[in-house]
């Protein structure tokens, strides 16, 4: 008799079995008492080793973030951990760079803290079908979407990155822009039965747009990869402009290679918007304050930091995996000159 056979009578998943039966506090009374009369019904007697895990038990949640310069992983991290505290809960935090592996520090977060629970602020899904396996305790992803993954104890909360994208760069071809070029993203290539990241995803969006009005378009030509940091944005619209110095528009997958690539139109002797217009993506509070106003498609931090929570939360009582889509805002900004037709 083990845990695995408590777990699948009371019809509860095996980490809540285990809260139980170490004593943690977080599990709603109606479920532990459901546990325990199971526990009584098989005579199941818990090892002495697995009794003395309740010391090694942690009571508090971890984080881990994707990156180290994103302004608006800062946002949501910050509600966060606010909404954990009053929770009653500790939170750690943990940062990968950009182009780390974050599910193999979480392998490691669970082998050495034994958190109650990780969310993670982005994520890579080849990272993720390769070993999240190995990660047991209840996780959601925020801000990219995990439903395709089927891992059970995964949820995510994210903005239809796609869709979002398509809108920006429909406000582009509506104002009468057709040269627009790309900065952003790992891939310029669109593969979507591949499954796609959250910058396939925007570029799949880029295409869309595209498509739907009846015009070409070539993802390879008009998308420079870039790192999602102002240095990044920088370099990526100054490689953009030296191979296409007729581009007219640029959109930025990130407010933040936005504000780069404002500098670099800048220092071509060009202007925003009067030379090149320019739209970015999460609507952090810096592109309030640019000069020129910055477009961008407004992400819900503040949405999508509390449902991130509480969708954790929820999984702590052995409830499915969920995944939620928040609704996101087109600004319209000062950085977008409508066409003379």
């Amino acid at each position: 008799m083990t845990i695995k056979d408590v777990a699948e009578r009371s019809g509860y998943a095996v980490g809540t079995v285990s809260r139980v039966l170490n004593g943690h506090p977080d599990v709603n009374e109606k479920t532990r008492a459901h546990i325990l009369a199971v526990v009584e019904e098989l005579g199941f007697k818990p090892n002495n080793h697995a009794r003395s895990l309740k010391q090694h038990v942690s009571s508090g949640y971890s984080i881990i973030i994707k990156g180290d310069g994103n302004l608006l992983f800062a946002g949501i991290l910050e509600k966060m951990q606010s909404h954990i505290k009053a929770a009653g809960r500790t939170v750690s935090i943990y940062y990968v760079d950009e182009h780390g592996d974050e599910v193999e520090l979480a392998v490691q977060v669970c082998r050495d803290q034994k958190p109650l629970g990780i969310l993670f602020l982005g994520g890579n899904r080849e990272n993720f079908i390769r070993r999240f396996g190995d990660v047991s305790c209840p996780c959601v992803l925020v801000t990219t979407r995990a439903d395709s993954l089927g891992f059970p104890n995964l949820s995510s909360v994210s903005t239809d990155d796609q869709e979002g994208a398509a809108q920006a760069m429909g406000y582009l071809l509506d104002a009468g822009h057709r040269r627009i070029g790309i900065i952003g993203g790992d891939s310029c290539v669109i593969a979507p039965e591949m499954g796609c990241n959250m910058s396939q995803m925007r570029l799949l969006g880029c295409q869309r747009a595209f498509l739907q009005r009846g015009l070409p378009f070539d993802a390879e030509r008009q998308t420079v990869v870039s790192r999602y940091s102002m240095k990044g944005g920088y370099e990526a619209a100054t490689a953009l402009l030296d191979r296409w110095p007729e581009v007219s528009a640029i959109l930025a997958m990130s407010d933040i290679m936005a504000i780069g690539a404002l500098r670099a139109i800048h220092d071509r002797g060009l202007r925003v918007p009067e030379d090149i217009s320019l739209i970015g993506y999460d609507g952090i509070k810096l592109a309030a304050y640019c000069v020129p106003r910055l477009a961008t498609i407004r992400q819900d931090a503040d949405q999508l930091s509390r449902r991130g929570v509480d969708i954790l939360l929820s999984q702590m009582e052995g409830t499915r995996a969920v995944h939620e889509i928040v609704p996101f805002q087109l600004i319209p900004g000062e950085s977008v000159r409508v066409l003379e037709s």
